[in-house]
């Protein structure tokens, strides 16, 4: 089977070719010119998907080795995200499955995620937790199969990537702030600023609004007396926020692991290419001694092919789908069972 996969919630154009249950083609169209705005314009990233998206199309399927006919399945995104950039990717999704007249999955955003470690050689094993962390997100779930997935906790306010775009901008570094941070975080002392951990009455709940407002306020005393912060300031900022943001994400892991019989342990998402995270999920699982499965940095963002591989899934399952479906289907609400 060949199945086509159409990723479109952000600012990322992406489409991907699985065959055979084989990645063949996974390409994917960054919009770099978000950065000169300080964040992603929701209607510049629509016009880019619309004049990029057949382009990508036609070269992934050259790359696949497929024609457009063999395509068998059609799988995208429908949801979270941008509502108009995911209706590109949706509108061109149910006209090509409409006229090729091959089956149309649409698919949860964060369930690909969820899955996308089976993009790996070495998969995951069920049941097991995954961490979920995003520019949007922050869940633990505990996913026993294919088709259920059991939302243990979620952040009750700032998504984990979220805190980084925000902090990275307080320290004056551009968008996205994500790498910046880990890049001055290395270079800083994680245990020079005890910034807070928040605890709540949720056993399983984030919360990252209070550890931002930390940051801001500490930034504002510093200020007072040196306007511009000097280097070694903000790589010791960076490190002790990032020190903080992976302790809180460790403590609710850790919970779940002394909780739950699980075989593994997925870190997915975009944060989930932060070196200090994956470290020390890596050494979380160690301790328990349970597979610990982090997809390559190129899975970590948004992809297709994490898209293509949960819409098989999902049609393997039974699951089948009409044309009438919208932008936001399958929303986790919907998706996930509540622990």
């Amino acid at each position: 089977m060949n199945v086509l996969g159409i990723e479109t919630s952000c600012d990322e154009t992406s489409v991907a070719v699985i065959s055979n249950g084989k990645l063949k083609a996974n390409l994917i169209s960054s919009q770099d010119f978000h950065a000169e705005y300080g964040g992603v314009i929701p209607e510049l990233s629509s016009r880019a998907h619309l004049q990029i998206i057949l382009p990508l199309l036609k070269k992934a399927l050259s790359i696949a080795g497929i024609q457009k006919d063999e395509i068998d399945l059609i799988s995208v995104t429908a949801g979270p995200g941008l509502i108009g950039a995911l209706l590109v990717g949706l509108s061109f999704a149910k006209g090509l499955a409409f006229s090729l007249d091959v089956p149309f999955v649409p698919v949860n955003h964060i369930e690909g995620h969820i899955f996308s470690g089976f993009l790996m050689d070495d998969k995951p094993e069920f049941p097991y937790l995954s961490l979920v962390v995003s520019g949007g997100h922050t869940l633990l779930l505990l996913v026993e199969d294919d088709m259920k997935i059991i939302k243990l906790g979620s952040t009750i306010d700032d998504a984990v990537g979220e805190a980084f775009d925000k902090v990275a901008k307080l320290l004056g570094f551009e968008y996205p702030g994500g790498p910046l941070i880990q890049k001055f975080a290395e270079q800083g002392n994680p245990e020079k600023i005890k910034f807070p951990v928040a605890k709540l009455k949720s056993k399983y709940d984030f919360s990252f609004s209070g550890l931002k407002t930390a940051v801001l306020r500490y930034v504002q005393s510093v200020q007072k007396e040196n306007p511009q912060l000097d280097d070694e300031m903000k790589s010791n900022i960076a490190a002790s926020f990032q020190k903080a943001v992976i302790d809180a994400l460790v403590l609710k892991l850790n919970a779940a692991l002394q909780e739950f019989e699980v075989k593994s342990i997925s870190l997915v998402g975009g944060v989930a290419a932060n070196q200090s995270l994956r470290k020390a999920i890596q050494n979380l699982g160690e301790n328990y001694k349970k597979k610990v499965v982090i997809p390559d940095l190129t899975f970590c963002g948004d992809n297709a092919a994490m898209i293509a591989y949960r819409g098989l899934k999902l049609y393997e399952s039974g699951l089948r789908f009409t044309f009438d479906a919208t932008a936001y289907a399958r929303l986790p609400q919907d998706a996930f069972q509540t622990f």
